[in-house]
């Protein structure tokens, strides 16, 4: 993976984690903010693949989320 937005720690940390995951976390070290079903629209991940992918990024403190102030029934998610 490129070092361009992510630090040796976030690699390293990345390196464990199944395919899907290093996918979404590219995706938003390319783009600041994404809802879920953003990622799954750019990523071409179905939605539960997603969500399983956020999971085990947050778990491992590399993708942060919050709710988001146009819509607060989402979340939008950004790299830590």
């Amino acid at each position: 993976m490129s070092t361009t937005g992510m630090g040796e720690e976030t690699i390293d940390a990345l390196e464990d984690l199944p395919p899907s995951a290093k996918l979404v976390a590219k995706v938003l070290e390319y783009n600041d903010t994404l809802t879920q079903s953003e990622l799954a629209e750019k990523t071409l991940l179905p939605d539960r693949t997603v969500r399983y992918a956020l999971t085990r990024l947050e778990e491992q403190d590399i993708v942060e989320s919050r709710f988001s102030f146009s819509d607060a029934r989402k979340q939008v998610y950004t790299l830590a």
